[in-house]
């Protein structure tokens, strides 16, 4: 019940309960007259009895003193009862928030204080609970976050070991005159070099993450031609490739005045990233191989990179796009990469207003699917 309406019925009891009974002891004083009078004791007999009752100062002093003390009696008793059954519908409630108050000083976020009424402490305690709840969700992303934050940093850091131990190596062997031909001083400088870049790539995710974390992206959507785009991405790609001994196919079977919004920074990212992903897990039994597809669907642009490498684990597929989730649960140097270039892909794929999703089998390979939104002139009449 309300706190209002509980004082609202105490209060009405307090004023009308002892009007009642006061009027119920007069009632039965007069039932009492009536009674003797029914006794013959004689109307005249009667009022003589009360008027010496009355004229009798001590025995009418008597008579209202015993009224006010019965009155006050009333009064009381009724006051202990409201005063009591306001305190029991309040002071439990009160001595579970407290409780419930002390237990979140202490860092206890468990216990739950929701009740099903509908009075003022029953609100109190449901807002509570809202408190808490939300208490206990902000503490359980900040456990998570300060995870991923740690995650985040050996990885980059077991990651950053090995291009740095290569660059140690072969900077010595050149100081100690290992490198004594043009040839093996041109193939030590290009190590290093590559080995740097390995390097850059990592700082780059890193600086990036940091970016995606709180929604700081810098886009710059355009509209892009998506034959033009491909073309000279293809063309940059090939060559690394060819370098690296994969080749690349490339089919675009999309209408050549097709536009797309896109920031061509960003979109070359999630290229990127998914082709060295490729890279990362090619398998050495096989000739590599890469193919980039483009279709049309509709309202949007479906792009298709698919590889023949080492396949991704049916039960390892839902979580492809999870922060810091590799398959190769060793982290062997061969692989590399901080375990998020995939999580970041998807992120702007979605801030692009697409979808992005994965098919594989073990041992044959990976397609990678997304999707960008056409652009369409709007038209006014």
């Amino acid at each position: 019940m309300k706190l209002k309406n509980r004082l609202l019925i105490s209060f009405f009891i307090i004023t009308i309960v002892p009007v009642v009974l006061f009027n119920a002891l007069m009632l039965g004083l007069k039932e009492v007259i009536r009674k003797a009078s029914e006794e013959q004791l004689g109307r005249n007999i009667v009022m003589q009895a009360l008027k010496h009752y009355m004229d009798d100062g001590g025995l009418f002093d008597e008579l209202v003193f015993n009224f006010c003390v019965a009155e006050f009696v009333i009064l009381l008793l009724t006051a202990i009862v409201m005063v009591v059954w306001i305190y029991k519908g309040i002071a439990p409630q009160i001595k579970v928030l407290k409780i419930a108050a002390n237990n979140v000083k202490e860092g206890n976020l468990e216990f739950s204080v929701a009740t099903g009424g509908t009075d003022e402490m029953s609100e109190v305690c449901n807002a509570f609970e809202d408190m808490r709840v939300r208490l206990k969700n902000n503490a359980k992303d900040r456990l998570e976050d300060e995870a991923e934050q740690r995650a985040l940093i050996s990885n980059i850091a077991h990651d950053l070991k090995t291009p740095i131990t290569a660059i140690k190596g072969y900077a010595e062997g050149m100081l100690d005159g290992v490198a004594d031909t043009p040839e093996k001083r041109e193939k030590y400088i290009r190590t290093i070099y590559n080995k740097a870049n390995e390097m850059n790539t990592l700082i780059n995710e890193l600086t990036l993450y940091s970016n995606i974390d709180t929604n700081k992206i810098p886009y710059n959507f355009q509209k892009l031609n998506i034959h033009s785009y491909f073309e000279d991405c293809i063309e940059e790609l090939g060559m690394d490739l060819e370098n690296q001994h994969i080749r690349l196919d490339y089919a675009n079977y999309v209408d050549p005045d097709v536009l797309i919004i896109a920031d061509p920074e960003q979109l070359g990212r999630i290229i990127h990233n998914i082709v060295s992903n490729s890279v990362k897990y090619m398998r050495a039994d096989v000739a590599s191989r890469i193919a980039i597809t483009i279709k049309d669907v509709g309202d949007f642009v479906q792009i298709e990179i698919a590889d023949n490498g080492k396949g991704i684990a049916t039960k390892d597929l839902p979580y492809v796009f999870d922060r810091f989730y590799r398959a190769d649960a060793s982290r062997n140097s061969a692989a590399g990469g901080s375990g998020i270039g995939l999580s970041i892909v998807k992120k702007i794929v979605e801030d692009h207003g697409g979808k992005i999703w994965v098919t594989s089998k073990e041992n044959e390979g990976t397609t990678m699917y997304f999707v960008i939104r056409k652009y369409q002139e709007v038209m006014y009449e």
